[in-house]
């Protein structure tokens, strides 16, 4: 039998489990205690909505059995089974190869990026350089942009697959077991490269392969069916094809459209990061506690309606910093991630404003990516180039006046006083600085001109599908070709990137 049992504790109850444990012990019957074997904490959330914050807590108490150890990695070898072709090693390329192993196929990955240690020389050199490799940063190379970007794990997607085994392989793998408790889940950018090069020990250990620095270059069908793919002017032939490319690989789109392989315009999201001192944060958000030995820095989530069109908060990054995540030069993006500790002084957070293909006229595929790209370079321009950002103070913003300086800012690369609603089209920038005055009636102390809007937070997704059939998850036109994860349109992090990157080769027949 599995006994339920919930609490809600203060901080200073939370931070003493043993005693906790002993109270539930207690509270066994003679029976049930003769019979008790173990008592586990399954769920972990903070309650900040009163005026004392709270812990809820979720305990499984295994009487007359034990818990189910975690899933078993798996262990075929595949060196000789039948191979799938995967174009991508982020999530979804990554859980792809493992569950192909599972099911008994050989994995073949190609990815254009770097190793992820050999990663880490192209980020250095876009922090001290503003130079952008545009085959390695932090959206391209081993483990996709998830690597370098925090490594959060939380996902609203639990009905689309086994969100439980991506978590628990990812403990097999090196994470900590507290991802498997936290409501929000998190690894950190710091810790997250290790498990990623243990994914791919395992993965070549089992006789999978996995090809870097091997850019596709083509994408061919015949007769209504996958073909070939072209690998660094090499044609090789596939019978199945998982395409987890991410959201900024925009040549593949490109390809696929010029090889008559059908793809769509999407909605996506386009705003600013924001970034306040995350004292101040903690403040908000528990009432005027500060974290520390007893509460996490603490995070939020944002979400208003503004003429028909939300408005929300993504990739919260508590105890963080803004990065520079550019794919090519010429362009400026930003993103946010936080430490495993995050115990940066910063807390930043995407802002931003629903865009829709019916925003733009005519019926080109890539109207919403032209937008996104005309943002980005606009940004470039405006910053002064080397990667430079244009910023602005939050209540400068809202009042459309340029600030005459700048408050310290986490951006490696600096940022510049522009005024956004120049930079930013009039539907965008009303619907922000809208937005912007109702967080601040939501959250006292919000709206604030110590807080600093960097530009733009443009990758929230992709703004191009890549369609599949809900059954198959085949692409409608091209037998055997898996559109699969973010780049495709099937996912938003990597948690649900890794699930959609199992189902799709759970789709191969």
């Amino acid at each position: 039998m599995i006994k339920e049992v919930r609490l809600v504790v203060s901080p200073t109850e939370n931070a003493d489990l043993k005693a906790i444990i002993n109270r539930i012990e207690k509270s066994l019957s003679p029976k049930e205690k003769e019979q008790l074997s173990e008592i586990k904490l399954i769920k972990r959330s903070i309650d900040a909505r009163g005026r004392q914050v709270k812990y809820n807590l979720l305990f499984h108490v295994y009487i007359g059995e034990k818990p189910e150890p975690l899933l078993a990695l798996p262990e075929n070898k595949v060196k000789e089974a039948s191979p799938v072709h995967i174009i991508g090693f982020g999530p979804g390329g990554m859980f792809a190869a493992l569950q192909a192993i599972e099911n008994g196929m050989k994995p073949v990955v190609f990815e254009r990026g770097k190793k992820v240690r050999d990663r880490r020389r192209d980020l250095v050199d876009i922090i001290r350089k503003g130079e952008v490799n545009d085959d390695s940063n932090y959206c391209f190379g081993e483990g996709g942009a998830g690597t370098y970007s925090d490594g959060k794990l939380y996902t609203r997607s639990k009905k689309r697959g086994d969100v439980q085994k991506v978590m628990e392989w990812f403990v097999r793998f090196g994470a900590d077991p507290e991802i498997l408790i936290d409501a929000h889940p998190h690894i950190g950018t710091n810790k997250l490269p290790k498990i990623i090069e243990n994914i791919r020990e395992f993965i070549l250990e089992k006789g999978g392969e996995i090809h870097f620095e091997s850019k596709v270059t083509a994408i061919q069908s015949k007769n209504g069916k996958i073909d070939s793919i072209t690998v660094e002017g090499k044609q090789i032939l596939v019978q199945n094809l998982i395409l987890a490319t991410g959201h900024s690989a925009r040549d593949v789109f490109e390809m696929l459209h010029d090889n008559k392989i059908l793809v769509e315009a999407k909605s996506f999201a386009l705003g600013v990061r924001i970034e306040h001192q995350q004292e101040l944060i903690d403040k908000i958000q528990y009432n005027g506690e500060l974290s520390g030995e007893l509460l996490p820095p603490a995070s939020y989530s944002l979400v208003t309606q503004v003429e028909g069109r939300g408005v929300f908060s993504f990739c919260m990054c508590p105890g963080g910093i803004i990065a520079p995540c550019a794919t090519e030069n010429g362009e400026v993006v930003t993103n946010g991630w936080s430490p495993s500790k995050r115990n940066n002084k910063y807390s930043n957070s995407g802002i931003v404003v629903q865009i829709f293909p019916e925003d733009f006229k005519g019926n080109d595929p890539f109207r919403c990516l032209n937008f996104q790209k005309e943002i980005e370079q606009k940004c470039f321009e405006v910053g002064g180039e080397d990667q430079k950002a244009p910023a602005q103070r939050m209540i400068d913003f809202i009042e459309n006046k340029k600030s005459l300086d700048l408050p310290d800012c986490s951006y490696s690369r600096g940022v510049v006083s522009v005024n956004l609603n120049e930079v930013f089209p009039k539907f965008v920038g009303d619907r922000l600085r809208q937005a912007l005055k109702d967080f601040g009636k939501k959250k006292k102390g919000y709206l604030t001109n110590e807080a600093i809007l960097v530009a733009p937070e443009s990758r929230t997704s992709s703004p191009i599908k890549i369609p599949r059939d809900r059954e198959t998850l085949m692409h409608p036109e091209v037998k055997g070709l898996f559109p699969c994860a973010e780049g495709a349109g099937y996912a938003g992090g990597i948690v649900s990137a890794a699930v959609d990157g199992i189902n799709c080769i759970n789709a191969i027949k």
